[in-house]
Formats: structure tokens, C-alpha cells, sequence
């Protein structure tokens, strides 16, 4: 069964878990432009960290097999950093254009500020005026009241909702959700967040329509497999195989493929592999022989 992991932060993970994620039939990735740990402070960490994912990272992500694609935005915990949120908003535009770019985000809210509702409903235009779709990252602290206000805003700005992903949902957040015409999201974690048993109640009790799952892997405790051990759980559990593909491939495609940039018939092969090939002169071998590896 093939899987499009819609949210992961493969620059945080090791080239080792490109090939992990490759043999558990993950055939490609997007990677959320999002907070690297520590505050960025100038605009051009931030333009070295965008070139990455529309370059390096794809050129990782296909010696494995794997198509990897991004989506662009000021993440909602530097909106509130004047340092960068003017600068980084200004820039956003030229990657916007990018054939790898899939939509906007993670945009949404983290501390819940002013600000931060300000720059969401500025990148939110920013997806409206070059026709992609928004991937919203909901607050971890008292979520039901982040999802409303999330909710607000989009309708405030009058986005619709089929082009919106609301990430990091719960058992709480899908009854808020699931009749608005949007798409839910939902992070599978190893000891936060949701889990792999909790994912499988809430497909037993609500269908897979308008749902997507994602390991949201990053550089804190996680693991970019729980999108595949999901789909253990979910056959474990009687789940039929067609909606656990429609949960882990259709879902994704459908949602991104409104970006205009995303055919399923482009991801029918894996990405073209060749250890041999190089980026900048770089190569993930690290002078290791390509046929001993």
C-alpha cells in the first residue's frame, strides 16, 4: 500500500530515515516550512532554510525513492518576532512559485497573540492570490479554543474551507471539524499528541472523508514511522484496506492537488534513484562506494 506522509520535517531526521520511511512504502512526503528549535534572527536564515527544502532535502528524498514536496510560510511562533515577520513575509511570494511548493504553511496559531491571527490571515491572502491551499497548525495549549479562533479567522478572511487543512486534531477537535467542509489532521506521536489506538477509534467512529494523518517527525521525541504503524493498527483493527488507502494516499493527493501543482499519476513510479548523482557537489554517500551501500 502506497503512503504520501502530508506532513513531516525531514530536516530535522537522518538520511537512514529516508530509506526506513522508503521500505514501509512511504512514496513521498511533504515537508511544512515550521519553527527550527530556536529563533531565527534575520530574514536570511530563513531564505537558507527555504532554499534547503526546495533543494537539498528533494535530492535527499529521491536517492530513496521518494518525491518530496513542501509548503512555504512564517511559522506562527516567529510571527510574533518583529526581527523577521515584515522581512519573511516579503519573500514568501517568490517561493509561493515553486513547482515543489504544494500550499502554504504551517500558518496558524501557537501562543494564540495578535500577531500571530495577523500574519495568518496575511499568508492566508498570500494562498488565495497564488491559488494554494493553507495548512494550519493549531495550538498545542487549550486546542478546542485555538481550533474556533483558527476557524474564525479563515471565515473572517473568507478562504474557503475545502482549501484548508486544520493540523494537530484530536478527539475534541474532530466534532468541531468535521461538518465544516475543511480538512482534519491529525499527528500521530509515540507518547503526545494522538496515537496510533486513538487514530484507529476515531476512524472506527467518524470514516476516513476529509481526514489526513501525519508523523509530523521533527527534532523532538518522534518517529517518522507512525503513519505506517498507523495502517497496522488500522487493519488490526478490521479497517477495510480501501479506506485505509484513501486515509494514507487518496486523502493527501486530493487535498494538495489543488494547489494545481500534483498529479497521482506523477507519483505512479517511485522518484528516480541514483546514489551516484550529487547537489552542489554534495552527495549522501559521504565518499561511501554507491554499490556497497
Amino acid at each position: 500500500m502506497p503512503i504520501f506522509e502530508p506532513h513531516i520535517h525531514m530536516f530535522s531526521r537522518i538520511t537512514d530515515d529516508y530509506e526506513r520511511l522508503s521500505l514501509a512504502g512511504v512514496r513521498a512526503v511533504l515537508e511544512p516550512a515550521f519553527w527550527l528549535g530556536q529563533p531565527r534572527t534575520s530574514v536570511g536564515s530563513f531564505v537558507d532554510y527555504f532554499e534547503t527544502l526546495i533543494g537539498w532535502e528533494r535530492h535527499r528524498a529521491q536517492q530513496f525513492g521518494i518525491h518530496h514536496f513542501c509548503t512555504m510560510a512564517l511559522n506562527p511562533r516567529e510571527a510574533n518576532d518583529d526581527r523577521v515577520n515584515k522581512d519573511v513575509l516579503a519573500i514568501l511570494p517568490r517561493y509561493c512559485e515553486k513547482d515543489s511548493c504544494l500550499g502554504v504553511g504551517e500558518i496558524g496559531l501557537d501562543d494564540q497573540t495578535k500577531a500571530e491571527e495577523t500574519f495568518m490571515a496575511a499568508q492566508l491572502e498570500l494562498a488565495r492570490k497564488h491559488s494554494l491551499p493553507a495548512l494550519v497548525h493549531t495550538p498545542h495549549r487549550d486546542k478546542k479554543k485555538g481550533f474556533e479562533r483558527c476557524i474564525a479567522i479563515v471565515r473572517d478572511c473568507n478562504f474557503p474551507m475545502e482549501r484548508v487543512l486544520l493540523d494537530h486534531g484530536n478527539e475534541e477537535t474532530i466534532k468541531i471539524t468535521r461538518d465544516l467542509g475543511c480538512w482534519s489532521g491529525f499527528s500521530i506521536y509515540p507518547n503526545t499528541k494522538m496515537d496510533p489506538a486513538r487514530m484507529t477509534s476515531i476512524v472506527l467512529e467518524y470514516g476516513v472523508e476529509r481526514m489526513v494523518i501525519n508523523s509530523a517527525a521533527d527534532w523532538g521525541v518522534s518517529d517518522p514511522m507512525m503513519v505506517p504503524r498507523t495502517v497496522v493498527k488500522l487493519e488490526q483493527a478490521g479497517v477495510a484496506r480501501d479506506r485505509i488507502d484513501q486515509l494514507v494516499w487518496h486523502n493527501p493527493i486530493a487535498f494538495f492537488a489543488q494547489s494545481g501543482r500534483l498529479d497521482e499519476a506523477m507519483l505512479a513510479q517511485p522518484a528516480r534513484a541514483n546514489l551516484r548523482e550529487t547537489f552542489d557537489g554534495n552527495s549522501v554517500l559521504r565518499g561511501q562506494d554507491p554499490d556497497k551501500v
